[in-house]
C-alpha cells in the first residue's frame, strides 16, 4: 500500500498495548498513514486511557502477558462495560493454550494475533475486522434514525387524528349554539378526576390520556340530532327527547363506522363513552338501563364531568347555575343517581376544577349570580392565587322512588343543565318523560 493511499484512507484511532517497546514500535508503523496511533505499556494504563477516551479507539491491540494488570484482566475489567461491543479487540500472544483463547473469546475478545508479527497479516485482520465494525455502527445507526422517522411520523398521525377528532367534536359543539369550549373542558376534568383520585387506580398515564381523548367526543352522536331539536330554546317534548336520546347510540355507531379511529388507543373507550355517558348509577339511565358496575368507570367520570359542566355554564337556553347551586344539585341527586364513590372523589377534587375553570376564563358563576353571564376572567398573575374553598363531600344519593321521576327534576336540556320553564310559544304543558330524571340531554 502507498503512502498516498494509507493518507487517503487514514481514520480512527487504534490502542496498541504491550510491556515491550519494539513491538510497539513496530505495530505502530504498521498502522501509520492507516490509523492513528495511541499506545499504553502495562494493563492499567490501558485502562486508564480507555477510561478517559471510551468512544475515541476504533480498535485495541491488546497483549496478554504484561506487569501489573495482563491481557485477560484488562477484559475482565472492560466486559461488563461493554466497550467490546462497539471496540474490537485483539490479543496478541505467543502462547496459544487453550484456556487462554477461551477464556479470552468468552470474554468478548476478536481475534488473535500471533508473535512474531506478520505485517501484511496483521494490518488486513485489523482492517477487515475494523470496517465490520464501521459498517455495523452506520447500519444501526441508519436503523436509529429510521426508527425515529417512523416514530415521528406516527406521532405526526396522531396529532392528525387528535386534531380531527377535536375539530369534529368543536363543530357539533359549534352547532348546538356552543363554544366548542365544552369538550376541552370534558378532557380536562375527566383527566383530573382520573389522575387525582383512587378512581385511576389500574390506569396507566397513556391509558388515562386516551380516556381523556375519547372523552371530548362524547356527544359525536349530536351530528345526527336535527336542529329544531337540537338547538331548541325550551323544554323538550316526550317525542323529541326520545330523539336527543338516540345520540348516544348514533354517535357509538359512527364511531365504529370510521376505520381511521381504530388506530387510535383511544377507540375502545370513545365507544364506550359515546354510548354511555348517559346511564345512571341507579339504572335509570339510557340507552341500555346498565346499572351500578355494569357501567364502565371512565363513562361515569364522563358523565359527571358533563353535567358539572352544563350546570356551571352559560346556555343559549340559560344562565349559568351558580357553583354552589350547581353542586347542590349534583348532591341531591337532581341531576341523576352517581356512583357514591364518583361523588365523593369529585367533590374531592372539585376545588382543583373550579380553579383550572379560572385560568380558563370560565369560571362557575359566583353566589347570587345565578342570572348572570360566566364569571369574567381573572387576571394572569391571579389565575391560581386562591384556591376555591373545598365542598363538603357529597352524601350517598338512594335512588328515588317509582313515580318521583319528575319530583324535583328541571325539565331536560341539551347538555344536562335544567331547561327554563316552558313559554307559550313553545310547549307549555308538555310533560317531562319519567325516563329524564337526571338525563343531561
Amino acid at each position: 500500500m502507498t503512502a498516498d493511499a494509507r493518507d487517503e484512507g487514514a481514520r480512527g484511532c487504534v490502542l496498541v498495548v504491550d510491556d515491550e517497546e519494539i513491538n510497539r514500535l513496530i505495530l505502530e508503523n504498521l498502522f501509520t498513514g492507516i490509523y492513528e496511533v495511541d499506545h499504553a505499556s502495562d494493563g492499567r494504563e490501558a485502562l486508564d486511557r480507555i477510561a478517559a477516551r471510551p468512544d475515541g479507539y476504533i480498535a485495541v491491540l491488546l497483549d496478554v502477558m504484561m506487569p501489573v494488570v495482563d491481557g485477560i484482566e484488562v477484559l475482565r475489567r472492560l466486559q461488563p462495560t461493554g466497550f467490546m461491543d462497539r471496540v474490537p479487540v485483539f490479543l496478541i500472544t505467543a502462547e496459544r493454550g487453550d484456556s487462554v483463547m477461551e477464556e479470552a473469546y468468552r470474554l468478548g475478545v476478536m481475534d488473535f494475533i500471533g508473535k512474531p508479527i506478520v505485517p501484511y497479516a496483521v494490518i488486513r485482520r485489523v482492517q477487515s475486522v475494523v470496517e465490520l465494525f464501521e459498517a455495523r455502527k452506520r447500519l444501526s445507526l441508519t436503523v436509529e434514525d429510521q426508527r425515529l422517522q417512523l416514530l415521528e411520523r406516527a406521532q405526526h398521525i396522531i396529532e392528525l387524528n387528535r386534531g380531527m377528532i377535536e375539530a369534529l367534536s368543536a363543530a357539533i359543539e359549534f352547532r348546538d349554539g356552543e363554544s366548542g369550549d365544552h369538550v376541552q373542558r370534558i378532557h380536562d376534568i375527566t383527566k383530573l378526576v382520573l389522575t387525582r383520585t383512587r378512581l385511576g387506580d389500574g390506569l396507566t398515564a397513556e391509558d388515562i390520556d386516551d380516556i381523556a381523548l375519547a372523552a371530548i367526543m362524547h356527544d359525536v352522536g349530536k351530528i345526527a340530532i336535527p336542529d329544531a331539536i337540537l338547538c331548541k330554546p325550551g323544554r323538550l317534548t316526550a317525542e323529541e327527547f326520545e330523539v336527543m336520546k338516540t345520540h348516544t347510540v348514533q354517535g357509538a355507531e359512527l364511531l365504529e363506522r370510521i376505520p381511521q379511529m381504530r388506530g387510535i388507543g383511544a377507540y375502545r373507550y370513545a365507544i364506550d363513552i359515546a354510548r354511555h355517558h348517559h346511564e345512571r348509577w341507579d339504572g335509570r339511565g339510557y340507552p341500555d338501563g346498565l346499572a351500578g358496575d355494569q357501567i364502565s368507570i371512565w363513562a361515569q367520570v364522563v358523565s359527571l364531568a358533563d353535567v358539572y359542566d352544563a350546570l356551571t355554564s352559560k346556555r343559549v337556553y340559560k344562565a349559568a347555575f351558580t357553583r354552589e347551586e350547581s353542586l347542590r344539585m349534583i348532591r341531591d341527586g337532581e341531576c341523576g343517581a352517581f356512583n357514591p364513590e364518583l361523588l365523593d372523589c369529585f367533590f374531592e377534587v372539585e376545588p382543583q376544577i373550579c380553579a383550572m375553570y379560572e385560568r380558563g376564563a370560565a369560571a362557575p358563576a359566583a353566589p347570587g349570580d345565578a342570572g348572570a353571564a360566566t364569571a369574567s376572567p381573572v387576571a394572569p398573575s391571579d389565575a391560581g392565587a386562591a384556591t376555591p374553598a373545598p365542598v363538603a363531600p357529597a352524601a350517598p344519593v338512594a335512588p328515588a322512588a317509582p313515580g318521583d321521576a319528575d319530583a324535583a327534576t328541571p325539565a331536560p336540556g341539551n347538555d344536562g343543565a335544567a331547561r327554563p320553564a316552558p313559554t307559550a310559544s313553545s310547549d307549555a304543558g308538555a310533560a317531562t318523560p319519567a325516563s329524564t330524571v337526571g338525563a343531561t340531554d
